[in-house]
């Protein structure tokens, strides 16, 4: 038996970052509770709206939570109404509504300009069409030509499990264009993870996108 380890963690360190980052050395536990609420409460509220990574920085008296997202308008909304709902919301779930805490929140919304360049953002769509009860083979092989098209783009894995297409066994099937190079910890391969929430059951869709090799300067 293999142990399986998340890419993007595989890679910390090397040719990836962390999403947290700040200071957490006194209350370690309670702010990484809090982490966990803020991304479960987002990517609840913010399902439909394609949220590709949602970034938290701590200072001292600050949280600054950052929402990459290919359409930032309907996060923002008129006048920026949505994001202080949103802001509010979050203070809300945290308990920082009250006079006494010294924290605030900072809420930042930025655009991801090509979402087929974006791994969990290609699993979300390849999820929703499912669950639309689309053939998963024509789904996954658009979805497969158009992120192979980009020149950034060396290689594509597509893999979903469960039962497809409704039948009683199920079954993992992958679909691969170009190369992906995941056995050395230079290669740049974007990860992204959704579950397909069909009537039948669900069906997870699992993306690797190669974009070639990383070197330090």
């Amino acid at each position: 038996m293999t142990h399986k380890v998340h890419p993007k963690i595989y890679r910390v360190g090397i040719s990836k970052n962390w999403n947290s980052k700040g200071f957490y050395e006194k209350d370690f536990a309670k702010f990484l509770k809090e982490d966990y609420q803020i991304r479960s409460f987002l990517r609840e509220v913010l399902r439909e709206v394609s949220v590709e990574k949602i970034e938290i920085e701590r200072s001292a008296d600050e949280v600054g939570v950052v929402i990459y997202s290919s359409r930032p308008g309907l996060i923002i909304g008129r006048g920026g109404e949505g994001v202080k709902m949103l802001k509010q919301k979050i203070e809300k779930k945290l308990g920082l509504t009250s006079k006494e805490s010294k924290r605030k929140i900072r809420l930042e919304i930025k655009e991801v300009k090509d979402p087929w360049l974006s791994a969990p953002l290609a699993a979300q769509d390849i999820a929703r069409q499912l669950e639309k009860r689309l053939p998963y083979r024509k789904v996954v092989k658009q979805a497969l030509h158009k992120m192979a098209m980009h020149k950034e783009v060396e290689g594509v894995r597509i893999q979903v499990s469960g039962r497809l297409n409704g039948i009683e066994i199920a079954r993992s099937e992958y679909f691969q264009e170009g190369k992906l190079k995941r056995e050395t910890l230079r290669g740049n391969i974007d990860y992204g993870f959704e579950m397909a929430r069909c009537p039948y059951g669900a069906i997870g869709v699992k993306v690797f996108i190669y974009k070639g090799e990383v070197f330090d300067n």
